[in-house]
């Protein structure tokens, strides 16, 4: 209603249906501010929390910043510069800090203590007054009904004295709260214009007393500070803007160069396979046993460090060691349910591990890795030039030289290498240390045919002359490895020097000459050339048996007897002076071909120890051997000279006997024939014999001459 700004309070008694009405509006009015007030409220409480979490934030931000010169970032070093000016902001910001909390303090005061007394103490006392006023009204309702039922019939003066003072108490009651709630909805009018204008009053007070405190803080010398502050930080934004462009082209570079890389399995022509890595990393499936037949792959991810090859699961913060691959060996095998798969048995072939690639080229990357490290050629000062040299040395293997010399430059030994080879390999006389010739002028086709092939792989023979010997011996089976049944008579078990070296076979090819060990050399040079151009990593690896008879290649899962190479056949035997592991030696065997010639065949293997030591076992074997043979015919020669002194005293003696028995047989011949001898004369003389006695005289002295001369 308008232009009405109260309610009239002298109306009360009458209690008018104009006055409630107006009561009514009043209501209205109340619990519109009553809604209001609440909102307000909770928008000024806002306010108070922000400013209390800001003042608690600051205060934070203070402290971190103080202790950003204890902190230790991985990625960042000690920056003096950074600790200081962070300081210098926790210095400023722990000001402001207290600005804030002073801030908290006033808006609490001025802004949140009225606003909470006009919402606590006045809009809950209308509420009150609101609710008594209806139960008071009620009550005179009630007592005017009762009294309005009053009968005339049955007057009863108690009843009606009752009913009458109820009605009294009622009205009064209800006279006296209605007074109260229309003073108070009154007083609202006024409450409410200074509830809503001074918490904002306190408000701006506050804040202009904060700033103000803030502009005496903040004084020239902090505004230069944040200046510079500010210019630091823009070049910051700038060098990091140049950084963000270089590493975004960097980042379409690689996506145009890596377009071909993400596909599992590349095509080699596009995609070149990298032999001159020394380091490599990658996620590998590794074979683990899991019964006696069954297996499992698991994926992880696998790193070379040295001579050492890591693996690292995914989540693990390090990596733990797989093996040792200093002089280990790797070659591709065949899995039955895997592609790529590659194999490393460790140098003493205790510890295999089989994985597998995603790629081809992944897999011949590692192969070739694995095969630098294994060389140690990670030692050396830079190692990929050094691996880039020795695979492009294997690459030019098949271009022909003009000389051997020339092809040799960088593999042929030192003198002390020569005589060391040829005292572990000569044939003339064991433990001869007289150094070959230089072979200057030697061609190439004087040491090795042109176009001879190379075989890879051992294949064990089964020759005539073994099936001969196995019928001879009555055995009704052969050996499929190629072995017969019984072992050879000359392959004594209780040889004087039995030494097992742990090979493998790299190839073999028929040579021309084996006069020096230079023929070895150039064998390693092209069996390795072969390797490499042709992309064979497979390597047979055996058990190479020294024994004063022969060299045997015994099969380290089955212990059956692969080769067989008489130590006599044995010409040459030799290390590489470089790769301490190659070594070789050249056979020369009994048969020939159509021609006459014999057929010398250059073996070429790969130890996990060290060549040289095979090469001298060798030629220990070959001394032992030669001693041995000189001893045998020493004895022989001395029991045929036993023999001849036997034969010698039985023919002396039986000379005599025959002399014996004719001087005998002469002695009774002449007995049996001779008369009474006469007496002599009596001068001392003999009488003369007759014809007959000297006839038998002369017959007695033929036989004795006879036998002297048959004697």
């Amino acid at each position: 209603m308008p232009g009405i700004d109260k309610l009239p309070i002298e109306e009360t008694f009458e209690d008018s249906p104009q006055t409630r009405s107006l009561l009514s509006v009043f209501e209205e009015d109340a619990d519109a501010i009553s809604n209001y007030s609440q909102k307000l409220f909770q928008a000024m409480n806002r306010i108070y929390d922000a400013q209390n979490e800001l003042s608690a934030a600051t205060h934070l931000t203070s402290k971190l910043l103080k202790e950003y010169e204890k902190q230790r970032f991985p990625l960042c070093s000690d920056d003096e510069v950074m600790s200081s000016t962070l300081q210098h902001f926790a210095k400023v910001i722990d000001e402001l800090s207290s600005c804030h909390a002073v801030l908290s303090t006033q808006l609490a005061d001025a802004m949140m203590f009225p606003i909470t007394q006009f919402k606590e103490r006045d809009l809950k006392e209308i509420l009150t007054l609101k609710e008594v006023f209806q139960l008071a009204s009620d009550d005179h309702d009630m007592a005017i009904n009762r009294y309005s039922r009053l009968s005339k019939r049955r007057d009863n003066e108690k009843v009606k004295g009752e009913v009458m003072e109820d009605v009294y108490t009622s009205r009064k009651k209800q006279h006296q709260t209605m007074m109260h709630y229309f003073l108070a909805l009154n007083t609202l009018q006024y409450k409410k214009k200074i509830a809503i204008l001074e918490p904002l009053l306190g408000y701006m007070q506050a804040q202009i007393s904060f700033f103000k405190l803030g502009s005496e803080n903040l004084t020239q010398q902090w505004e230069d500070f944040l200046t510079n502050i500010g210019t630091s930080v823009q070049n910051v934004r700038r060098e990091m803007d140049g950084e963000v462009d270089v590493m975004q082209q960097t980042i379409q570079d690689l996506e145009q160069a890596s377009d071909l890389l993400y596909m599992p399995d590349p095509d080699p022509s596009q995609v070149p396979v990298n032999r001159n890595l020394t380091r490599k990393a990658g996620y590998l499936n590794r074979r683990n046993k899991t019964g006696l037949v069954s297996s499992s792959w698991d994926r992880q991810y696998f790193f070379t460090q040295g001579g050492n090859l890591m693996g690292q699961a995914r989540g693990h913060v390090a990596g733990g060691l797989v093996m040792d691959i200093d002089n280990c060996s790797v070659m591709a095998v065949d899995c039955e349910d895997r592609r790529f798969c590659f194999q490393i048995t460790s140098f003493d072939g205790k510890k295999v591990a089989i994985l597998q690639a995603d790629s081809r080229k992944d897999c011949e990357e590692w192969i070739a890795t694995i095969n630098n490290i294994s060389k140690r050629i990670y030692l050396s000062e830079n190692p990929e030039e050094i691996a880039a040299r020795v695979n492009q040395s294997a690459l030019e293997a098949v271009t022909p030289s003009p000389s051997f010399q020339q092809r040799h430059e960088s593999m042929r030994p030192t003198t002390q290498g020569r005589s060391r080879a040829a005292r572990t390999s000569s044939v003339s006389s064991a433990g001869s240390e007289t150094a070959s010739p230089a072979l200057s002028v030697l061609s190439l086709d004087a040491l090795v045919a042109p176009d001879t092939p190379i075989q890879f792989d051992i294949i064990s023979p089964v020759s005539d002359e073994y099936a001969g010997q196995a019928k001879a011996a009555g055995q009704g089976r052969t050996n499929p490895f190629g072995e017969s049944g019984d072992t050879p008579p000359e392959e004594s078990e209780d040889s004087i020097l039995h030494q097992l070296f742990i090979v493998r076979f790299l190839g073999s090819m028929e040579v021309k000459n084996a006069d020096s060990a230079d023929v070895i050399y150039e064998t390693m040079r092209q069996i390795l050339a072969a390797r490499a151009i042709h992309n064979i990593f497979r390597m047979t690896e055996s058990h190479l048996l020294v024994t004063c008879e022969c060299l045997k290649l015994i099969d380290p899962q089955t212990q059956v007897t692969r080769l067989r190479f008489p130590l006599s056949s044995v010409v040459v035997c030799s290390s590489h002076q470089e790769n301490r592991r190659l070594f070789g030696f050249v056979l020369q065997t009994a048969e020939g071909r159509v021609d006459g010639r014999p057929v010398t065949v250059c073996y070429i293997f790969e130890s996990n120890n060290d060549g040289e030591k095979i090469c001298d076992s060798v030629g220990l074997a070959k001394q032992i051997a030669f001693h041995s043979e000189m001893d045998r015919k020493a004895t022989e020669k001395k029991e045929e000279q036993d023999k001849a002194k036997e034969k010698q005293q039985e023919e002396l003696s039986k000379q005599k006997q025959i002399e014996k028995d004719l001087e005998e047989q002469s002695r009774l011949i002449a007995a049996s024939s001779r008369p009474t001898p006469p007496a002599p004369s009596a001068d001392g003389q003999f009488l003369v014999l007759s014809k007959s006695q000297s006839e038998d005289s002369d017959a007695g002295q033929e036989g004795r001459e006879k036998g002297e001369s048959e004697a």
